[in-house]
């Protein structure tokens, strides 16, 4: 009996693990999502092509210098998206963190190499002492 409870806890563990591996950062069929923190974010995006998918007024309200607002709720969200080269790294972020984990899965899945998707949006972002650009 106490081998099948070492065996279910070893099962449990594994399990377990590969959950969190998975949300840290995932190969889709076509490229990558990495999530990252706000300052390799920041390091990494320099003079690359970085993707606000927040709300029009979200953006509004502040967003990351020389990011895209691209609204994740449009209809035409993917097609915009895809007009970018696939080839060349992408970095995404959102309010909270919440709406790049499924965007940058999509994105991965229309072609994009390497997604950044930037842990903790750009909340976490804020939090960091990182500046914000108003309009």
């Amino acid at each position: 009996m106490s081998v099948n409870i070492k065996l279910l806890m070893i099962l449990f563990i594994a399990i377990t693990q590969l959950n969190c591996k998975q949300k840290e950062g995932s190969d889709n069929q076509n490229g990558s999502v990495e999530v990252v923190t706000p300052t390799d974010f920041k390091e990494k995006s320099k003079d690359q092509l970085i993707i606000d998918i927040r709300t029009p007024q979200e953006f509004r309200q502040g967003y990351i210098e020389g990011a895209v607002n691209i609204n994740y709720f449009d209809r035409d969200f993917l097609e915009k998206i895809s007009q970018y080269d696939k080839s060349k790294p992408i970095f995404v972020y959102c309010r909270s963190g919440n709406r790049t984990s499924s965007a940058s899965r999509k994105i991965a899945a229309l072609g994009f190499e390497k997604v950044y998707d930037l842990q903790g949006g750009i909340l976490n972002w804020m939090r960091n002492n990182n500046q914000i650009v108003k309009k």
